[in-house]
């Protein structure tokens, strides 16, 4: 069966992106647009209008248009929100390019997606530079005081006129995004501005962030999920943003408290910190109306922890990069969210949940793979035929990856990936859940589960623990094995001091498994 959104369809509107989300920029004047956290640094709306021409127009000069590729490897700050919206007004695309990658990452990044031009800031210089002369980019450009490259204050001097370009929403490209690379190389999400658009107009049935809200993005501009849903949805409803380059909790919550945060777009990891860490005591955050999170599952009893806490509304949506992104949420008006559900279906969205195994469809209740079809939906991976063909099929149907399930409303709720399914005896073991279990301990700060390869079972879960307070390896699977199935039980745990994670929160299973089979010493 197809499970359909309960929201009208939309119109997407025949527009660029960047048209959309600076709309009433200009109207908007004074009003801060953007805060930098640490500095304080104010881009008001009007300053970012005249700001976004001004960028555009020395691209434009440099012969840089229609489907040019501009590489932003930045933290947030201001400024990413002005090269940003400037390349796509001089007809271009913009490949955000994750601040925590290497040299050879950010090289494989601008040479797969042929970046002509790189921004950036002067501490990345020792990445970003011998990256963009073996990438063949032809001019870096730096915010900050660094030779070899072009002050970014000389985009926004320059005198040259404003570049005539036509765009056409639903061909060109806006974004071209790489997806996490947790599983083989990385690969270029093709995101048109149709796509984008699209996305934004349907997360109005669901986000009502309005022009008095201040919202923190600490979530990286280089993800989808803070470029999308942060940054643009923000700025386009005339919010103030204030950016932080990196996450630390105590900074953090600083600016929740001295910035007077209206709203929140989080990850599990967050979640976790105010759930439980001690420094949240100490700090006001009685402005904070609503928190959001996404990126990754988030047990119930965890998002419930955090709300009661913080004192304010919380909401899980769902998506994925794919579907720019965003393709389930909760409503955040009271009464509408299910906890420990991602919500339902975005207006214009259709899913199918499938059986891993036959591709039969199911109905309520049934966990499966999600599909997704709808206007948000990728146009395919760039100059990679064979992943897009394996992900994207001939009816428009997004094969996720993703395991979940609709209840009888169509409140859908995440339970794994399909590939990090753990096979016990021909069972299916999704991490996820045991994870949710040990974490509700009050000894466990954080947990993540693995596949350990096993010749009776196949396979048999593993935890890794990062502990909070005295607790053995054996209390703790004495304390999963009470509350769950017992193919599902934990027959190891390992303590370690942190879980690594990707920086939109996703566990990094792989450098777990490579742990867990790595010889002692």
């Amino acid at each position: 069966m197809i499970f359909r959104s309960p929201y009208p369809d939309i119109t997407v509107p025949d527009v660029p992106l960047h048209h959309l989300v600076l709309q009433r920029a200009t109207g908007l004047g004074d009003k801060p647009a953007l805060i930098d956290g640490p500095s304080g640094r104010t881009l008001t709306y009007g300053q970012l209008a005249r700001g976004v021409e001004r960028v555009a127009a020395a691209l434009g000069a440099r012969g840089f248009g229609t489907g040019d590729v501009l590489g932003l490897f930045m933290p947030n700050c201001p400024e990413f929100a002005l090269a940003f919206y400037g390349a796509l007004a001089a007809g271009g695309v913009v490949t955000t390019v994750n601040s925590l990658g290497t040299e050879q990452d950010v090289e494989y990044q601008l040479r797969n997606a042929a970046a002509q031009l790189l921004v950036t800031v002067a501490p990345f210089l020792d990445r970003a530079a011998p990256a963009a002369r073996s990438a063949g980019v032809t001019e870096v450009i730096a915010l900050g005081a660094a030779a070899g490259t072009t002050p970014f204050a000389t985009l926004l001097a320059t005198d040259a006129p404003a570049p005539a370009v036509r765009i056409e929403p639903a061909r060109d490209l806006a974004a071209l995004p790489y997806s996490s690379g947790t599983t083989g190389f990385p690969k270029g999400v093709m995101l048109t501005h149709r796509n984008l658009v699209a996305n934004l107009v349907q997360t109005d049935a669901v986000h009502h962030v309005a022009e008095q809200d201040r919202v923190i993005a600490v979530l990286p501009f280089f993800h989808i999920y803070g470029l999308q849903v942060v940054m643009n949805l923000a700025l386009r409803r005339g919010a103030t943003l204030v950016t932080m380059p990196k996450f630390e909790l105590e900074p953090f919550l600083a600016l929740l408290q001295g910035q007077r945060i209206t709203r929140a777009f989080v990850v599990p990891p967050l979640v976790l910190a105010l759930a439980r860490h001690p420094a949240v005591d100490g700090y006001d955050l009685s402005c904070l109306r609503a928190m959001m999170s996404g990126a990754a599952p988030l047990e119930a009893a965890l998002e419930t922890a955090c709300a009661r806490r913080v004192g304010c509304a919380f909401i899980q949506g769902y998506g994925l990069t794919e579907a720019s992104p965003v393709t389930h949420a909760n409503s955040d008006e009271p009464g509408k969210a299910r906890a420990g559900t991602v919500g339902q279906l975005l207006p214009s969205t259709e899913c199918r949940v499938v059986d891993v195994v036959s591709g039969e469809d199911l109905g309520p209740n049934q966990d499966g793979e999600l599909l997704i079809r709808g206007p948000q939906v990728m146009r395919g991976y760039l100059n990679d035929a064979e992943a897009t063909a394996a992900t994207l099929d001939a009816d428009g149907w997004l094969h996720t990856g993703d395991i979940g399930h609709a209840d009888a409303d169509g409140y859908f709720t995440i339970v794994d990936r399909a590939k990090e399914l753990i096979k016990v005896k021909g069972f299916q073991v999704p991490p996820a859940e045991l994870e949710a279990v040990l974490r509700t301990h009050p000894a466990v700060a954080d947990a993540a589960v693995i596949p350990l390869p096993d010749e009776h079972c196949g396979e048999v879960p593993k935890a890794f623990v990062v502990p909070r307070g005295d607790i053995s390896a054996a209390d703790l699977m004495a304390y999963v094995a009470e509350r769950v199935a017992p193919y599902k039980k934990i027959r190891a745990v390992e303590f370690i001091d942190a879980i690594p994670k990707s920086p939109s929160g996703k566990i990094l299973r792989r450098m777990l498994k490579e742990r867990a089979v790595a010889p002692p010493g």
